[in-house]
């Protein structure tokens, strides 16, 4: 699957955080079979931070700086991994640590990988301090899609379900959702929420009718959409079986129930929400923070992150 315009510039391909704890090791797990079932690279990456450290006597330093203590002990670490790399379809993969926040860490480092995938939980200091920390604020930051996955089996045979705004980048998430779907073999359904006009979290072109009048009115406009979404989608991917619905209620609600037989999850980071500040929109994290299966969030074309894509979150 290319989920960059400029794939050839991604040389770490697919890119698995790993802090030795189960929840990595499910996500390395993954990780390697999408690398081998797309023919690309895998990457193990172990991130490490050293905290700066004052002695008030020269007797009071330490035998080994803590930073090459922290260096040695993360190159371990990344390195059990290859055991369990072994058992696995891709192969060794590379190997590595970097320095630094793990968050700006792998940030940095998804500006040339195709996919970034983490455990939803590890073990502190790295992925670990749960859901929340660096599994819910990296999708936020990443340059390319982020899988989360959960220690949860999911339905083999379930479908790929994405929630979709008809934003610019709602609409990246169905392109990518469908071809997730097609190299599973499953199918695809397109989810779109409509939330009431007091809600207070979508815009409305006009509160002069009713609330009932505006939900007819909105809601046959988004699936006049949604149908031509789907006519596009079965002519442009071949072998494609999609089906797509528009359901009013709170859009993390809604999305949640169509998932909840999803073998995976599909959002766009943001959309068009209410705050235009939020780096990832209030949908994406509530989805992040509720699904059972593995949710992928995709950000933003780069050279698309202006205009509309600033006027809100998904």
């Amino acid at each position: 699957m290319t989920t960059q315009a400029h794939t050839a510039q991604r040389e770490l391909g697919v890119v698995a955080g790993f802090d030795g704890s189960p929840h990595s090791e499910g996500a390395l797990r993954r990780a390697a079979e999408i690398a081998a079932r797309r023919d690309l690279p895998l990457t193990v990456v172990t991130a490490y931070r050293a905290r700066t450290q004052f002695y008030a006597t020269y007797a009071a330093l330490p035998a080994e700086p803590e930073a090459e203590v922290k260096r040695r002990q993360a190159e371990e670490l990344v390195h059990s991994a290859s055991t369990l790399l072994d058992e696995l379809p891709h192969g060794p993969g590379t190997l590595t640590v970097v320095e630094g926040d793990s968050v700006g860490a792998l940030a940095e480092m998804s500006r040339r990988a195709e996919l970034m995938v983490l455990g939803s939980r590890g073990v502190g200091g790295f992925l670990g301090r749960i859901i929340g920390s660096v599994a819910d604020a990296l999708p936020a930051h990443a340059h390319c899609p982020t899988l989360v996955v959960p220690s949860r089996e999911v339905p083999a045979d379930g479908p790929v379900v994405v929630g979709t705004d008809f934003s610019p980048t709602g609409r990246r998430a169905v392109e990518i959702a469908a071809q997730e779907a097609v190299e599973r073999g499953v199918p695809l359904k397109i989810v779109v929420a409509l939330p009431r006009p007091d809600s207070g979290e979508y815009w409305y072109p006009t509160l002069s009718e009713g609330a009932a009048e505006l939900i007819r009115l909105r809601r046959g406009e988004l699936e006049q959409e949604l149908d031509e979404k789907l006519v596009a989608l079965r002519e442009s991917v071949p072998g494609l079986e999609v089906t797509g619905e528009v359901t009013v209620g709170v859009p993390a609600l809604v999305l949640k129930q169509a998932a909840r037989d999803a073998q995976l999850t599909v959002v766009g980071s943001r959309g068009r929400g209410a705050v235009a500040s939020a780096l990832l929109g209030s949908v994406s994290r509530a989805v992040l923070h509720g699904a059972d299966g593995p949710v992928l969030v995709v950000p933003a074309e780069e050279a698309e992150d202006t205009g509309e894509e600033q006027a809100g979150e998904a």
